[in-house]
C-alpha cells in the first residue's frame, strides 16, 4: 500500500488488567515508528482497560488515542507481588466475566459497532473476541499466553466445578482470526493460526551514562534495580542487604515506604526501561516485560518465583537458556539474604541476540489486517494445535512427555528429565550396562535386588558426580543436577532407599472410615539418596553459607528434587535445622506447616524435611549433623497412586538408615502420615504410606485403618492381574472435593452416635421403668440397649454393619447439610484433619453410606480371590469393583475421564469377541481420593488382556487427546528393599 492513499483506520485494543507488562508492550505496539504504524500514522486507537491512565499517557500522547475504563477480566488475584491465590482468582473472574456475560457482550457488541472499529486486539481479554465476532468485526489475539491455560492450573485446586470456566473463555478465543505469538510463549491450542514475531521491547529515551548522572550514581557503582512491576512489594529494606558498593534503585515504592541510604526511591513515573538498561543486575519476578527487558539489555535477572502462575516455567527457562537468570529462594528475599545472589548474578553473560523489533513486526500485521489483508503462519495449523495441546496436557499433568516440537527452552528441560531413570514411559534400559554397578560405587549394605529403576539411578548419580568435575564444566546441565553434584562430598557414604507408589484395588477413601483395604505397590517408585557430615565439612551452595553465623558452622538440611521444575517448583530447598527448634523443643506441626506454606514454590520440602521435624517431636531424636538429600520419584504425580507417600516413606527410611534408626515399618508409615496430615496439611488416611511402607512385590496388602492393622498379604492367583489406567485428571487429596466428602462421612458418623445416645437414654429408661414395675427386662431389651451402647460410641463408620445401618440410621441422615446447620447442633465432627466451613453445604448421606458399604465389598473380595479359579470369580470380583466405583460417583468423587475408561472396560469385557473368549477383563474402579487420577482394572492375566488395554488406550486418546499411561507390574515396599549403603569407587574419585 506505500503510495496509495491511506485510509484512516479504527482499532480497538481490548488490554488485560493482570500487570502491568501487558500494558507497555500495547504501549510498545502503538508508538513504533514504521511507515504503517497505528496512532502515527493517522489511526485512531480505542484502547480498553482497567489499568491506570498513566500507564499509556505517560507513553503515548495524542488526541487519535481514547481510554475506555472498562475491566472485562481480573487476571491473577495477588495477595502481593509473589502470592496468587487461585481460588479468589476463579470467583472474581466469575463475578467480573461470567455472571455479566450477556449484558458485557450486548454493550460490546454495541460499542464496537459504535465507533466503527476495523479491527479488535486482544491482550488477551477472552471476551472480546466473542464480542467482535458477533459484531462482525475480525479480531487478533497479541500475547505471550492465554487465560485459559493459566486458569486450568487454578481449577486443578478449586475443583473440577469450575471447569466450564475454561471451556468457556477457549471458546472466546477460538473466534479469534489468530495470535501473534511472542516469545517465551505457554501453548495455546485454542487459536486458529498463530505468527510469531520478536520480543517486544520498550526502547531507551536515555543512555545509560545519562541516566546514571541524573540519579546521581557514581561510575565505580555497581547497581540493582529492584522492581516487582505493577505489584508494589511493600517489603521492608535494609542497608545490609546490598554488597558494599551496590545501591538499589526501587521501583513502585509507595510514598510513606522508608528505605535506607544505599537505596534510592525512583518517582512513580520514572521511566523504567531506562533504569533497567543502567543497572548491572536486576531482581524482581518473572513476567513478560521484566523478561523482555532484561534479555534486550543484556541485564542479570535474579528472579523470585510466583506460585500458581504457569506463564512463569516458559519465560524462566528461556531466561535461563539465554544465561540471564538466577533464582533466588522467596525466604533469602524477606530476609534480606541477597548478596550471594547479586554476586552470582553479575558474572553471568547474557547472550541473547535475536529480534527486539517484535512491537514494529506486530504494529505492521495489524495495520495490514485491518486493511483486509490475510495473513497465514504458512504452517499446519492443526499440527501446532496439537502439539500445544500435548504441551498444555504436559505442563498441567506433570508428566514426561515424547519427543514433540516445542519451543527450545522448553525442551532443554524436558529432555533432561526424559534421560533420567525412572522409566516413566517404560524405555528400555541396558540392563547389562546397568548392573554393573561396579563401576561406579562399592555397596557396603544391601542389595539393589536387581530392579531397573534402583540401577538406574545409581548410575544417575555416578554421573552427577562426574558433572561436578571441572573437565566437565562446559557441559549443559541442568540446575538440579549441578546443585546435586554440589551437594554431596562424593568421597563419602551415601545412604539409598527406595519405596514405591500404591495401586489401590479396594478400599480407597473409606481408609479414613477404618474400613479393610486391599493395596498393590506400583513399578514405579521414589529414590532417596543422604549423606550426613559434620556442619564443617558441610559442602554448603552460597546462599546457605551466607547464613552461617560468625561463631561457627550450624546444621543445614539440603534438598535437591529432580524434574521439579516442569512442576514450576524450585528444584532446591534449604533451612538451618536449628528452625525446627524453639525454646529447645520442636516447633509444633502448626508452625511447620505455615513455615513450609509461606513459599508455595518450595512447599514440596514439606514432604521430605517434615520427615525429620516428626522424628524429633515424636520420637525426641537429635540432629546435630547437616544433611543434604536427594530425591527422584518416578511415580507421577496427580495421579491417585500416592506419589506423596512414596516420598515421605523413602525420605524417611534414608533418615532413619543414615542416623542408625531401626523403626518399624508399620510404625514409620504412621509416623509419615503425620507429615502429610499436619504438616503438608493433606487429610489422607494411611493405607498410602502403609502399602508403600510394608507392601511386597505381587501381593495385594490387607490392612484395617483402625489405625493400621496388617492383616497380612494375600497371594494374587496366577489367573488374576491387576492394573492401573491413567485418566490423564490431575488428582489431589488436598483438593475441595476429597475434603468435603470426608467432612460429611465424618459428620454422618457425628450424627449416627447422636442419634443412638439418644435411643440409649430412651431405652435406659424403658428399663429403669421396668424396674420400678418390678418387671423384669428381658433379654432382647439388653441386647438392643449393649447394641445401641456400641454405636453411640462408635470409633469408625467401618464398626457399623451395613444392615444396621439401613435398618437404624440411613433415613435419619440429610442428604446435605449446612456447615453451619451442623455446627449448631452437633458442634463438631470430630476429625483432627478436616476443618468444616459454615457458608458451605456438605453431602453427608452418601459419604456416610460409602465407607459401611465398602467395607463389606472388600472383606467379599478378600475372600473370593482365595476362591477356585473360574469365570464366576472373575465376574464377582469385577462386580465388587464396578459397584465401588458407582459409590464414588455417588459420593460426587467421579471425573468424566475416569467414568469413561470405566464404560470403556465395560463395552470390552461384553462385546460379542471378549464373550466369545471366555471374557478377559471383568471389572474397574476409580482409585484412591477420587476427582480423576487412575482406575483399577482386573482381568485374567493372558495376552490377550493386554492387547484390549492397548485397545481401551487407543479409543481413550481417540476420544479425548490424550493417550493414558498404564500402570503394570509391581515392586518391593521399602521395609522389603532395606536400604543401600554406598561409596564411590576410589579409582573414580581421582
Amino acid at each position: 500500500m506505500v503510495g496509495s492513499e491511506k485510509k484512516s483506520l479504527v482499532f480497538a485494543y481490548y488490554v488485560t488488567g493482570h500487570g502491568f507488562g501487558h500494558a507497555t508492550r500495547v504501549i510498545e505496539i502503538l508508538k513504533c515508528k514504521v511507515v504503517r504504524n497505528l496512532i502515527q500514522a493517522g489511526h485512531e486507537v480505542h484502547v480498553v482497560t482497567g489499568a491506570p491512565d498513566y500507564v499509556y499517557t505517560i507513553e503515548t500522547q495524542s488526541p487519535r488515542l481514547f481510554i475506555r475504563k472498562v475491566l472485562l477480566d481480573c487476571g491473577a488475584v495477588q495477595a502481593d507481588a509473589l502470592t496468587v491465590d487461585p481460588l479468589a482468582s476463579l470467583e472474581k473472574y466469575n463475578q467480573t466475566a461470567v455472571l455479566p456475560r450477556d449484558s458485557i457482550l450486548a454493550t460490546e457488541v454495541e460499542w464496537l459497532k459504535s465507533v466503527k472499529a476495523d479491527l479488535v486486539i486482544s491482550d488477551v481479554v477472552p471476551v472480546a473476541c466473542r464480542a467482535a465476532a458477533d459484531a462482525g468485526i475480525r479480531a487478533v489475539c497479541c500475547t505471550n499466553f492465554s487465560w485459559d491455560f493459566i486458569y486450568a492450573d487454578y481449577v486443578m485446586s478449586a475443583g473440577y466445578h469450575n471447569r466450564s470456566i475454561i471451556w468457556q473463555i477457549a471458546e472466546d478465543y477460538s473466534h479469534c482470526e489468530f495470535v501473534i505469538r511472542l516469545p517465551g510463549y505457554c501453548p495455546m491450542p485454542a487459536f486458529r493460526d498463530v505468527i510469531d514475531v520478536p520480543l517486544v521491547v520498550r526502547r531507551l529515551h536515555k543512555t545509560r551514562e545519562k541516566v546514571r548522572e541524573e540519579l546521581g550514581i557514581l561510575d565505580s557503582q555497581k547497581v540493582l534495580i529492584y522492581n516487582f512491576g505493577g505489584q508494589p512489594a511493600g517489603w521492608k529494606l535494609k542497608k545490609e542487604y546490598l554488597p558494599e558498593g551496590w545501591i538499589c534503585l526501587v521501583c513502585g515504592a509507595s510514598e510513606d515506604q522508608e528505605i535506607p541510604s544505599n537505596f534510592i526511591k525512583l518517582p512513580k513515573d520514572f521511566y523504567t526501561p531506562d533504569a533497567i538498561a543502567a543497572s548491572d543486575v536486576l531482581l524482581g519476578k518473572i513476567g513478560y516485560g521484566t523478561t523482555s527487558e532484561a534479555l534486550a539489555y543484556k541485564v542479570p535477572l535474579i528472579f523470585v518465583r510466583r506460585d500458581y502462575f504457569n506463564e512463569e516455567p516458559f519465560l524462566r527457562n528461556m531466561i535461563e537458556h539465554y544465561q540471564a537468570g538466577v533464582e533466588m529462594i522467596r525466604r533469602d528475599l524477606l530476609n534480606g539474604c541477597w548478596a550471594p545472589y547479586i554476586e552470582r548474578a553479575i558474572t553471568l553473560k547474557p547472550c541473547y541476540d535475536g529480534g527486539v523489533n517484535g512491537g514494529e513486526v506486530a504494529s505492521r500485521i495489524l495495520q495490514d489486517t485491518a486493511t483486509g489483508k490475510h495473513h497465514s503462519s504458512h504452517g499446519l495449523s492443526g499440527a501446532r494445535r496439537l502439539r500445544d495441546a500435548i504441551v498444555l496436557g504436559y505442563q498441567l499433568q506433570r508428566i514426561t512427555g515424547k519427543d514433540i516440537a516445542i519451543p527450545e527452552w522448553y525442551s532443554l528441560a524436558q529432555n533432561e528429565l526424559r534421560s533420567r531413570t525412572q522409566l516413566a514411559n517404560k524405555e528400555v534400559l541396558d540392563i547389562g550396562s546397568l548392573t554393573r554397578q561396579s563401576d561406579y560405587f562399592t555397596i557396603l549394605h544391601g542389595d539393589h535386588q536387581g530392579l531397573p529403576d534402583t540401577l538406574g539411578f545409581l548410575k544417575s548419580l555416578a554421573e552427577m558426580e562426574s558433572s561436578g568435575r571441572p573437565q566437565n564444566n562446559n557441559k549443559l546441565q541442568t540446575r538440579d543436577h549441578l546443585a546435586a553434584s554440589a551437594m554431596f562430598n562424593w568421597e563419602e557414604e551415601i545412604f539409598v532407599s527406595r519405596a514405591p507408589g500404591r495401586l489401590d484395588v479396594m478400599g480407597g477413601i473409606a481408609d479414613y472410615s477404618g474400613s479393610l483395604v486391599l493395596q498393590m505397590p506400583t513399578r514405579e517408585s521414589c529414590h532417596v539418596a543422604i549423606q550426613r557430615n559434620h556442619p564443617s565439612k558441610h559442602k554448603l551452595w552460597k546462599h546457605a553459607q551466607a547464613r552461617q553465623p560468625k561463631e561457627g558452622p550450624t546444621a543445614v538440611l539440603q534438598i535437591v528434587s529432580l524434574g521439579s521444575e516442569l512442576g514450576n517448583r524450585g528444584p532446591t530447598f534449604d533451612m538451618d535445622l536449628s528452625d525446627f527448634v524453639e525454646d529447645g523443643r520442636p516447633i509444633t506441626y502448626e508452625k511447620a506447616y505455615n513455615y513450609f506454606a509461606r513459599d508455595p514454590a518450595q512447599k514440596w520440602a514439606a514432604y521430605v524435611a517434615g520427615t525429620i521435624l516428626v522424628l524429633m517431636t515424636e520420637l525426641g531424636i537429635r540432629f546435630e549433623d547437616s544433611i543434604s538429600i536427594l530425591v527422584s520419584s518416578g511415580v507421577p504425580e496427580g495421579k491417585g497412586v500416592s506419589s506423596s507417600a512414596a516420598i515421605e516413606v523413602a525420605s524417611m527410611t534414608a533418615v532413619a538408615a543414615a542416623h542408625g534408626l531401626n523403626i518399624d515399618p508399620r510404625h514409620l508409615a504412621l509416623l509419615c502420615q503425620k507429615v502429610e496430615n499436619h504438616i503438608v496439611g493433606a487429610p489422607c488416611g494411611v493405607m498410602d504410606q502403609m502399602a508403600s511402607a510394608c507392601g511386597e512385590a505381587n501381593k495385594l496388602l490387607a490392612m484395617v485403618c483402625q489405625p493400621a492393622e496388617v492383616l497380612g498379604l494375600v497371594d494374587i492367583p496366577p489367573t488374576i492381574r491387576f492394573w492401573g489406567i491413567d485418566s490423564g485428571i490431575r488428582h489431589s487429596v488436598g483438593g475441595s472435593d476429597y475434603k468435603s466428602v470426608r467432612v460429611g462421612a465424618f459428620m454422618g458418623k457425628k450424627i449416627i452416635k447422636s442419634s443412638a445416645s439418644v435411643e440409649l437414654c430412651s431405652s435406659l429408661s424403658n428399663i429403669s421403668t421396668q424396674q420400678i414395675n418390678k418387671s423384669n427386662p428381658d433379654d432382647a431389651d439388653e441386647d438392643g440397649k449393649n447394641l445401641l451402647e456400641t454405636e453411640a460410641s462408635l470409633d469408625y463408620l467401618c464398626n457399623l454393619s451395613a444392615h444396621r445401618y439401613e435398618a437404624s440410621y440411613a433415613t435419619r441422615l440429610p442428604e446435605s447439610l449446612s456447615g453451619q446447620e451442623f455446627v449448631e447442633k452437633y458442634l463438631d465432627h470430630d476429625d483432627s484433619v478436616t476443618t468444616i466451613d459454615k457458608e458451605r453445604n456438605y453431602a453427608v448421606r452418601a459419604p456416610t453410606r460409602h465407607p459401611i458399604y465398602e467395607n463389606f465389598r472388600v472383606k467379599a473380595f478378600k475372600v473370593l480371590l482365595s476362591a477356585t479359579p473360574s469365570n464366576y470369580q472373575l465376574s464377582a470380583l469385577g462386580e465388587l469393583m464396578y459397584q465401588c466405583h458407582l459409590s464414588y460417583s455417588a459420593c460426587g468423587l467421579a471425573s468424566n475421564g475416569t467414568d469413561r475408561l470405566v464404560n470403556l472396560v465395560q463395552e470390552m469385557q461384553h462385546s460379542k469377541s471378549s464373550e466369545s473368549e471366555g471374557g478377559t477383563l471383568f471389572g474397574a474402579k476409580i482409585t484412591g481420593g477420587g476427582s480423576g487420577g487412575t482406575v483399577c482394572v482386573i482381568g485374567r492375566n493372558c495376552l490377550r488382556s493386554n492387547q484390549q488395554l492397548v485397545e481401551i488406550q487407543q479409543r481413550y486418546k481417540t476420544a479425548t487427546g490424550f493417550s493414558p499411561y498404564v500402570f503394570e507390574g509391581s515392586s518391593p515396599g521399602a521395609a522389603k528393599f532395606g536400604h543401600l549403603q554406598i561409596r564411590l569407587l576410589k579409582s573414580r574419585q581421582t
